[in-house]
């Protein structure tokens, strides 16, 4: 008897695990530091991380659905959400105090990323169909 089995091929879903990754790293993310200030840390979990995390929710339903388009929706929703959000902290913080006195908090790194990898799974999702 052969060694070698002879079946269906295994398909791999690289956008899958990539947005699964991407919510993890939001969800977590969101709840860490988001800023680091000579008195304290500011928690996402006290402003925009909320949102973040409510819409890692949503990129995780698009994961999960069999249905690629409309998987690739709500990861593109989750995507936009988990870019702007950080980028708007960044850009009202530099508004308020400039660049001294605070550095961006690990939360805020992971929410960018995760967002990032949303997005990159979101155009793989699109175009598997």
């Amino acid at each position: 008897m052969s060694s070698s089995t002879t079946g269906p091929p295994v398909t791999r879903r690289p956008a899958r695990t990539m947005a699964l990754v991407a919510v993890l790293l939001v969800v977590i993310g969101s709840f860490l530091p988001w800023v680091h200030t000579p008195i304290g840390n500011v928690s996402g979990g006290r402003g925009a991380g909320l949102w973040t995390a409510y819409a890692a929710f949503v990129g995780l339903a698009g994961t999960l659905m069999p249905w690629h388009r409309v998987g690739a929706g709500h990861l593109a929703v989750f995507a936009v959400v988990a870019l702007a959000l950080p980028a708007w902290q960044l850009l009202h913080l530099v508004n308020l105090v400039g660049f001294g006195g605070w550095m961006p908090g690990t939360g805020l790194v992971l929410v960018a990323v995760g967002g990032v990898l949303a997005a990159t799974a979101a155009l793989r999702t699109w175009r598997q169909v």
